[in-house]
């Protein structure tokens, strides 16, 4: 994909992508580090997904971010989303909606190098929640 298309996606669309692109890191970074049964592996995937996990990481993370990439995160924060916080508060799920929509955009650029440092920087900080 383009990068003036990427750059001018919605920030709620990056998200919707970053979202599933970080879903399968966590899974696949759970599936590698121990055996889980079905129940506990899920209860696992979920405390590094859910959404004030990936707010804590953000914050985490946010020292290491380039002017451009802060850029996409202060656009995945201050976006209008359709959905509404179901079990965080809303500066969560919008700080969440920020890390994903990041993700998303390294992911559709196809930067998948810093997407992966990324990705583990904030795996790293949420096991140490």
């Amino acid at each position: 994909m383009e990068q003036e298309k990427i750059n001018s996606l919605n920030p709620v669309t990056l998200a919707y992508i970053g979202d599933a692109v970080f879903s399968l890191y966590a899974r696949m970074h759970v599936l590698e580090s121990a055996e889980y049964r079905t129940g506990e592996f899920n209860k696992k995937v979920d405390s590094l997904v859910k959404a004030t996990a990936q707010s804590a990481m953000l914050e985490a993370v946010l020292p290491q971010l380039s002017e451009e990439e802060k850029d996409v995160v202060r656009r995945g924060r201050n976006s209008r989303t359709p959905a509404k916080a179901k079990n965080s508060g809303l500066m969560d799920y919008k700080r969440a909606t920020a890390l994903e929509a990041l993700l998303g955009w390294l992911y559709l650029k196809g930067d998948i190098k810093r997407l992966e440092t990324l990705e583990k920087a904030c795996v790293d900080a949420g096991e140490k929640r």
